[in-house]
């Protein structure tokens, strides 16, 4: 079976990366041709474009940015997109609006292919180490035929149901990152403004039973003042949005993550969108000075 991958971005780039080197047959494409070159150097085929890359693979997968980028990639609304999709499964890994996916996974299986959502829990570090988390969504033969697929990429795979059961468990799990890391980033705001020692709180943070992996790497950038990308402002205040949308569609009430789709908001308006998500200290800093 030859897998081909679409996007190798922030997260796509190790992913594929990890792919390759653990012997799976790749072919891969990207928007930035030069993109590719990591991936290519350690043993995978390049496609001049998204025609060649379906044509030449089984199952491909879609890590990009967007609903355009990924109707774009697959030339749907056009009479290409049969072309493509037919025959082949599409593993959509990306993060879109929950009708978005629904509609994309009724298109793909009216023109002869599979559609399977298997959005990621995990940011740069855990895409790196192979250890992030997989929610898998789509026909239970679709499931079972890509699971194995994920494993160089994935730690743990989680079934949850028909489309877009996936990307809703996401959107679940990342309510509660926001939320989480928006809080320690106030707390160490808090601290800072009464004089605290920050490596104190990390160090108590750390040994208590509120310590996770998320936390603990948080908790190192808040304290170094280091805002080096694991997870961009601009994907948080992204994925905010989309939750906060679904959340409104269900008629559910979601009152901390409406405070941090302001805060994030805030900070890319501040002109921090390319940072990681810690820098939301910027928009709670602005705020504090707004006081006087």
């Amino acid at each position: 079976m030859r897998l081909g991958f679409a996007g190798l971005g922030v997260m796509g780039l190790p992913m594929a990366l990890n792919l390759v080197r653990a012997g799976t047959p790749l072919v891969v494409w990207n928007r930035t041709p030069r993109r590719c070159d990591p991936v290519v150097a350690e043993g995978a085929e390049r496609a001049a474009g998204p025609g060649e890359l379906f044509a030449g693979c089984d199952v491909v997968v879609l890590m990009l940015a967007d609903e355009p980028a990924v109707d774009a990639v697959l030339a749907r609304g056009t009479p290409e997109f049969a072309t493509r999709v037919r025959g082949r499964t599409v593993v959509h890994m990306g993060t879109v609006p929950a009708g978005y996916s629904r509609g994309l996974g009724a298109d793909i299986t009216a023109a002869g292919g599979a559609y399977v959502e298997a959005p990621v829990s995990g940011s740069r570090g855990p895409a790196e180490e192979g250890q992030l988390v997989a929610m898998l969504a789509g026909r239970d033969e679709d499931r079972a035929r890509v699971r194995p697929l994920l494993a160089p990429m994935c730690s743990a795979v989680f079934d949850c149901g028909a489309v877009p059961g996936a990307l809703l468990m996401k959107f679940a799990v990342n309510l509660f990152l926001i939320t989480m890391v928006t809080g320690l980033t106030e707390a160490f705001h808090f601290a800072e403004r009464h004089g605290l020692d920050l490596a104190a709180l990390e160090g108590i943070l750390d040994a208590g039973p509120m310590a996770s992996a998320v936390s603990r790497t948080k908790a190192g950038k808040l304290v170094a003042g280091d805002f080096a990308v694991q997870a961009s402002i601009t994907d948080v205040f992204k994925n905010n949005r989309l939750i906060a949308e679904a959340a409104r569609e269900a008629g559910v009430a979601s009152p901390l993550l409406d405070v941090c789709h302001a805060l994030y908001g805030e900070t890319v308006g501040l002109g921090h969108g390319g940072a990681d998500m810690a820098a939301v200290i910027r928009a709670i800093e602005a705020r504090t000075k707004e006081l006087g």
